[in-house]
């Protein structure tokens, strides 16, 4: 596997544009410098001070964090990778049809198992496909470049270890392309959050190029509790494993004897709401910037969100950025929700 050495451009895009001429897979950096100690630190120490506290859960997916949360998707509660696959085992094909040849770029990739599928479809069709999996994770990247190259040896393979942000201005230089967001993690994101990355989304889209967005619907709030509170304690081992790398990577301290996982259904923002319930006092530590913030018993950090939506109040949210649906794909039970969206002309 090649890296971005072999390029003479220090220009992502560039890079990009030669790297999916290549036959071989190709893994780009972002040239951009980034102290990943120094950043994990600020945001923590960040994220606690806040009244109610909260961390990103972004910081939930190291080495392990993955792993876990690969165990999460195969749990029998968790209805929503099982079920976006289905979607995918039907429609893929018709996906293909309305959009035509494109550059496939996944966004937050991690292991590409569900990709597979997309990329079976538009092989069967035109013999080859450029994909462009974006992730922060070098070693979650170089994974599913090495077992897509070995199922799919005519795909062009061009990772990048990037955030979402970097990755955007690759799809005018990549354009016509179809920017992939599956698994609902859009829903992670709160509203504010939600706008400014659509905008800036759909700022990166040439008028044409497609957007395929996985979601997931507002149902029985107990069903989508279950999901989120599943029998075996994965999903608290998930959580907790944050404050297992607060500790070894930034001084923490935490007793996790003493942290506690719970999720609730916010029925007024139509989000389950995870937390990290503390059992008795914590004091933690930021050692990289010498801050220590103390918490009580029963104190609560929010450490992510999963919103779910209406799939006719979200077609008029996306309407507000240019994005106009061409299909829309449910599984029988109206669960979950793969949107195929383009990106409409200036004033159309």
């Amino acid at each position: 596997m090649r890296t971005s050495a072999f390029l003479e451009s220090t220009d992502l895009c560039l890079q990009a544009q030669e790297a999916v001429a290549q036959d071989e897979p190709v893994l780009l950096r972002s040239p951009v410098e980034i102290d990943l100690l120094l950043e994990f630190a600020r945001s923590t120490a960040h994220g606690l001070r806040q009244d109610p506290p909260g961390l990103e859960c972004r910081f939930l997916y190291d080495r392990r964090g993955c792993e876990l949360f690969e165990e999460i998707c195969g749990l029998d509660e968790y209805y929503l990778t099982r079920t976006e696959r289905s979607i995918l085992e039907r429609h893929s094909s018709d996906i293909r049809d309305i959009t035509g040849p494109v550059t496939l770029i996944e966004l937050g990739s991690g292991s590409s198992v569900k990709t597979d599928l997309l990329l079976r479809a538009w092989l069967d069709r035109d013999g080859m496909v450029p994909y462009v999996p974006v992730d922060v994770s070098d070693s979650a990247l170089r994974s599913a470049l090495r077992s897509i190259s070995a199922r799919h040896d005519e795909a062009r393979l061009v990772g990048v270890n990037s955030t979402y942000e970097e990755a955007f201005p690759l799809f005018a230089a990549l354009s016509p392309v179809m920017v992939i967001f599956l698994g609902s993690t859009i829903g992670n994101l709160d509203r504010e959050e939600f706008d400014r990355f659509l905008e800036d989304l759909s700022d990166g889209l040439a008028p044409g190029d497609f957007f395929l967005l996985g979601v997931d619907l507002v149902k029985d709030s107990e069903f989508i509790e279950r999901a989120y509170n599943d029998g075996r304690g994965v999903t608290g081992d998930f959580m907790k494993n944050l404050f297992v790398r607060m500790n070894r990577e930034l001084g923490s301290g935490v007793d996790l004897h003493g942290v506690e996982h719970e999720a609730v259904w916010n029925r007024r923002r139509e989000q389950v709401e995870l937390y990290a319930r503390f059992t008795g006092p914590q004091t933690i530590h930021v050692e990289p910037l010498d801050e220590v913030i103390t918490f009580e018993a029963g104190d609560r950090v929010l450490l992510e969100i999963s919103r779910k939506f209406v799939l006719p109040d979200l077609e008029r949210s996306l309407e507000r950025f240019g994005l106009r649906s061409k299909a829309v794909y449910t599984d029988e039970n109206d669960w979950f929700a793969l949107l195929l969206l383009q990106k409409a002309e200036p004033g159309d």
